[in-house]
């Protein structure tokens, strides 16, 4: 197993190369006696949109079964579902199937143990865990659950917009698509799609809009629709790209200032990291 893909905050290799089904299993078991031994006994597991995706999925939850690890598999949703399904489902964990903003040939997986995400030494004690083949033995169970109409509804009962706006959604064929729509929808929104149909091939641009060629789309869009807004998702939805009315692109350190803003209205004196 190539030591490398256990990295600071996330594994991540080459699908085929780096990640096989045997080794989406080791990880598997190798996560489900980790978290076992922290008192957990039921997690969720969500995957992105890849090609891959699912059957990694699969071999990944037969592992932490074997662990003893119950599973609520929630199927194709963004990464930030993932983390709400923790606290929606009350588990002890979560770990998503995703190659986030990366290139189609890439795979990995983003793991949390209750609702903080593992990094650092706690994902090198998973490649130490599969070393010394050093897992609990079980059967877990496996159960399917819907994540994605809990959080539309969440949203719709937390967030009221001030007015309607006309918004473009640029998903870049990643799993934003299933939600990210819907959820300017509810709000009374106009959307305009741009590329929400899930295609784990990224046939139109690469899905990562931090990058300012791949919002090119996107500012052409609002330019002629005359959008309020446009924004897009990387791969497993937890990169936002932002393009204003104007069609000028918001950085992240300028988005970052309108957040603070909010959140200090609302909490005085918080801890905004920059």
């Amino acid at each position: 197993m190539n030591p490398e893909i256990f990295r600071e905050y996330d594994i991540r290799g080459k699908v085929h190369e780096d990640l096989t089904e045997d080794v989406a299993y080791a990880i598997g078991r190798a996560y489900g006696t980790y978290v076992g031994k922290g008192g957990a006994s039921l997690v969720t597991c969500g995957r992105d949109g890849r090609t891959h995706s699912e059957w990694i999925q699969q071999a990944l939850i037969r592992g932490m079964g074997d662990a003893g690890l119950n599973v609520l598999d929630i199927g194709p949703c963004p990464t930030p579902l993932l983390y709400f399904s923790i606290h929606h489902f009350h588990t002890g964990g979560g770990i998503q199937v995703t190659g986030s903003h990366n290139p189609p040939e890439f795979n990995g997986f983003k793991m949390c143990l209750g609702t903080s995400t593992m990094f650092g030494p706690e994902i090198q004690e998973l490649r130490s865990i599969i070393g010394r083949g050093a897992y609990l033995e079980g059967r877990g169970e496996v159960q399917t659950r819907d994540i994605i109409s809990p959080y539309l509804l969440y949203l719709k009962e937390n967030i009221r917009l001030s007015r309607p706006l006309k918004v473009a959604v640029d998903a870049g064929n990643g799993v934003a698509g299933l939600v990210a729509p819907r959820a300017f929808s509810d709000q009374g929104c106009e959307v305009v799609p741009l590329f929400c149909d899930v295609d784990g091939t990224f046939p139109n641009h690469h899905p990562d809009p931090t990058v300012p060629e791949n919002l090119e789309d996107l500012r052409e869009a609002v330019l002629a629709h005359g959008a309020d807004i446009g924004v897009a998702y990387d791969g497993d939805g937890d990169r936002l790209g932002v393009v204003d009315e104007k069609g000028r692109i918001l950085f992240g350190d300028q988005l970052l200032m309108i957040f603070a803003r909010e959140i200090l209205k609302e909490h005085p004196g918080a801890t905004i990291i920059g």
